[in-house]
């Protein structure tokens, strides 16, 4: 079984040529190209990541000046999912043979932000990013907002889990902006993860102004606690999100401390107790309640695994006794976050006709261009890697049980015994032909002839 997606030397390749893009290119051929090289950066960094090797992914992009590249692809698709999407699926003369063009775009910054999680837990990251720290940290709370308004509203609707097979659920723009939403909820999970590691690294004056005057992050992450987004009660059982799905709870387990529960945690105790934040932070009255609020979360079995809160306990005790005094107004030169303006001003107004002109340049492929971009995606996902990342067990794509078997012929779906494959296959045909058709292309590919390989390479220099 294969260990790797990439070698150094590709990898560094891929970094190397990373760019930004405008909001015109989303969906481009050479937008594309990049998307499969993140993919696959994604991936590689992730087992890194897992099997505590060298990250390599993370030296070559904190080396060569790339994590702002990716925080400002990652806020451009968001700006054309909210801007350019809904429009885009309005339109009239938009019926495309296939929407999974559309699905990759749309995944595209859960791809990136899934990206940034894993380097972002290293300070020389955060130091790398420079002034897109700003950007990210406003993209943290954006997402962070989103998430505490909908659990606050009992929204919860759209915090499933994505189904099994996303080939069946595109055939139709409704079930893309399901998709859209579920995928939502995962990348605001992994948002919280990210901004845990800015509130840990950075030391700037600049950013924790932002994270605690313009934001007040403390009382968004109270609301988190309160409502825990990642928790829910289903037919009386208790279900989490962990791993990218729920999963029940046994009962003995509803007070063990989840990832998402202690990411929280450790971000609120370094808003509060650290030196720098407690002189900038306005404990004033209404920011002081919200804070206590947490003293009814802090008991001693969430303190047994979390040693470090019992300091956030004492200070709370405190608080709930005085009265600090308000911050001192100094007069400071403060950075400000460039790039979710800069894009907004580059393209208010244009939302409709962007709409239009990618209707008509990118997302109505050919079947052609449909073949081709699945052979580059059959190249890009590797399936026994992908495979190592999985925590437990793949599930059968038509009752959901463990699954020990896989389609022969795509590799791609997998079932528990033979009468659900049966079953299952009138949906599954389309999608396991296209894929087998385009791993068969790749090994021809790569079995074809020196003397042909030449006389194709010359072929397309004509």
């Amino acid at each position: 079984m294969e260990t790797s997606v990439l070698f150094p030397g590709e990898a560094e390749g891929y970094v190397q040529n990373l760019e930004t893009f405008a909001l015109r290119d989303i969906g481009s051929p050479r937008w594309f190209k990049q998307h499969e090289y993140i993919e696959k950066l994604n991936m590689q960094a992730i087992f890194n990541a897992s099997a505590t090797e060298e990250e390599f992914i993370k030296e070559f992009l904190v080396s060569l000046g790339k994590i702002p590249t990716l925080v400002h692809e990652m806020i451009l698709v968001e700006l054309w999912k909210h801007n350019v999407f809904p429009i885009l699926c309005q339109l009239q003369d938009f019926n495309p043979k296939s929407t999974f063009p559309l699905y990759i775009v749309i995944h595209h910054e859960a791809t990136i932000v899934n990206l940034l999680e894993t380097i972002m837990f290293h300070k020389e990251s955060c130091e790398a990013a420079g002034d897109s720290v700003l950007d990210l940290v406003d993209y943290c709370h954006r997402k962070l907002t989103i998430l505490a308004s909908r659990t606050s509203s009992n929204d919860i609707s759209t915090t499933g889990k994505l189904t099994h097979s996303v080939s069946e659920n595109l055939s139709s723009i409704q079930d893309l902006h399901g998709q859209n939403a579920a995928l939502e909820f995962d990348i605001s999970l992994k948002a919280v993860s990210v901004l845990r590691y800015i509130t840990e690294h950075s030391d700037s004056i600049s950013v924790i102004n932002r994270m605690l005057c313009t934001h007040n992050l403390p009382c968004v992450l109270v609301q988190l606690i309160e409502h825990s987004p990642w928790s829910r009660y289903s037919d009386g059982n208790m279900e989490k999100y962990i791993n990218g799905k729920w999963q029940k709870i046994p009962r003995e387990d509803r007070l063990k401390m989840t990832k998402l529960d202690g990411q929280v945690w450790i971000a609120l105790y370094n808003l509060v107790l650290k030196e720098d934040c407690q002189k900038k932070y306005n404990f004033n009255n209404l920011n002081k309640n919200q804070l206590l609020k947490l003293r009814s979360f802090l008991t001693e079995v969430l303190i047994d695994q979390l040693p470090n809160l019992l300091e956030l306990q004492r200070f709370l005790s405190h608080l709930s006794v005085s009265d600090p005094a308000p911050p001192r107004k100094d007069l400071i030169l403060e950075q400000i976050p460039e790039m979710w303006n800069q894009i907004m001003r580059s393209n208010t107004g244009k939302w409709k006709a962007i709409a239009k002109y990618q209707v008509k340049e990118m997302f109505n492929p050919s079947e052609k261009d449909l073949r081709q971009q699945a052979l580059r995606l059959a190249q890009t996902y590797n399936l026994d890697m992908m495979e190592c990342l999985i925590p437990e067990k793949p599930k059968c794509g038509v009752c959901g049980a463990e699954a020990f078997k896989r389609c022969s012929r795509c590799q791609g779906e997998w079932y528990c015994r033979r009468e659900c494959q049966v079953k299952h296959w009138p949906k599954h045909k389309v999608a396991c032909q296209l894929m087998a058709e385009a791993t068969e292309n790749r090994q021809k590919d790569l079995t074809v002839k020196p003397s042909e390989r030449g006389a194709n390479m010359m072929d397309s220099l004509d």
